[in-house]
Order: C-alpha cells, then structure tokens, then sequence
C-alpha cells in the first residue's frame, strides 16, 4: 500500500506546538486490510525518534480480524467473509463500510504513556465525542472498547486492540457508524459470547464515516496530548 504523502491536518500539541509531539493525520478512504496493516508495520519498523505521531483514518471492505489470543472458537459460522489473523491483542471484530476505523501509530516514550494508560485514552475521546452527540457511553477497565446503553441492553459502540513494538503503538479503534451489523451474529464480539452491539445510527445520530473521522481524529490527538498533571 502507497500511502498519500500530503497529509491532511496537522494537530500540535499545547505545550511545543511544532515539535516532534506533533500529530499527523491522514484520511486514506477506502484501504485494504492487509495493505493498511503490512502499511503500518512497515510505518513503525521505519520510525526513529524524530518520527511524528500519525492518525490513520480508513473504511475496510468486509473482513474479520483475528487477534494474537483469538481462538478459533469465536468464530460461530462462516459467512464466506474474509477472515485475517493479525499480530494485534484481542480476539474477533468485524470490519466493513459504515465503520470508522482510527489507527494510532504513537510514540508511547515520547508521551510518557503506558498501554493501559493508552487504552484509557482512547477510549475516553470517544466516550467525549459521543457524549457531544448526546449520548452516555463508558469504558470497561476489564473489557476495553466503549459501551453504551440500549432498550437497557448494554452494547458495545467501540472496539479497541493495539500492538506495540519498539516502544510504538499501531493498529487502533474502531467505530460503528452505519453499517449492517448482521455479521456480527456470526461471532462472539471481542471474544465475548451474546455480546451487542450497536452503531451510532441506530441511537439517532445521522453522520457519514468521512464527517465521523473529521470530528473524531481531533478528540483522539488532544488525548494523547494531554499531559499526565492535568489529568
């Protein structure tokens, strides 16, 4: 996968606006699973210290990914979709049009983060950007991804694996927008048998993938921008 050169925004962080804290964000469209992934291993193989951060905003045709952990298992019936074993955590998603997927190729020593730290972050700028859409969502410190509550069914809105190497993080989020969730049914959602799911569409929120990642990318950077005092 050629990625695009020019870049389309450039978020500084508060304290050294123009440094190599600076995170670049990139809308690649449509991409390819396995293009997009071998891509960002590449990325974060290639990166040294002066690296910048980069947010990679992207829609996949249909595919289910495999995590290191993932068991076989939770892959209930075969639909005839893709499925593609990957070297992030986690178990089985599902990826296809209508989702936006968020990858955060990041620094983890350049922020002081730690993984667990990271996740926390994540999932907190999407928890505050649904919550902008009039929505109440939350994080599950045992189960990462965020969750909302529908009809009093809890159902998760948000999943989340990373990968780190050499200190760098890759793979990311991923978020429902409006897509058909059907093929969820044919597996256990991140390893969790019976679990729901739902999309922003279907809480009344009308939004297209592309508007999604322009609002959404912003919230993500200044996460991993803050600074550990102002927590």
């Amino acid at each position: 996968m050629t990625l695009d050169p020019s870049l389309d925004a450039r978020i500084d962080t508060p304290t050294r606006a123009g440094s190599d804290d600076a995170i670049r964000v990139r809308q690649l469209g449509f991409s390819r699973y396995e293009d997009c992934w071998r891509a960002m291993q590449a990325f974060t193989e290639a990166r040294n210290a002066h690296t910048p951060d980069e947010i990679w905003l992207t829609e996949h045709r249909p595919v289910y990914t495999l995590g290191l952990a993932g068991r076989r298992e939770h892959l209930l019936r075969d639909n005839g979709t893709p499925i593609v074993h990957v070297d992030r955590g986690g178990q089985v998603t599902y990826h296809a049009p209508g989702q936006l997927v968020v990858y955060v190729l990041i620094d983890l020593r350049r922020r002081g983060l730690g993984v667990r730290e990271m996740v926390r972050r994540l999932e907190g700028a999407v928890i505050e950007w649904v919550d902008g859409l009039g929505i109440a969502a939350y994080g599950k410190v045992a189960a990462p991804g965020v969750y909302v509550t529908r009809n009093g069914v809890e159902a998760k809105i948000a999943a989340l694996g990373l990968k780190v190497r050499n200190g760098c993080t890759y793979h990311g989020l991923s978020v429902n927008i409006a897509m058909d969730l059907a093929p969820f049914d044919d597996i256990d959602p991140c390893g969790y048998p019976g679990l729901a799911v739902t999309q922003l569409a279907d809480l009344g929120v009308s939004c297209t993938v592309e508007e999604a990642g322009v609002a959404l990318a912003p919230r993500v950077a200044a996460h991993l921008c803050k600074l550990r005092s102002s927590r």
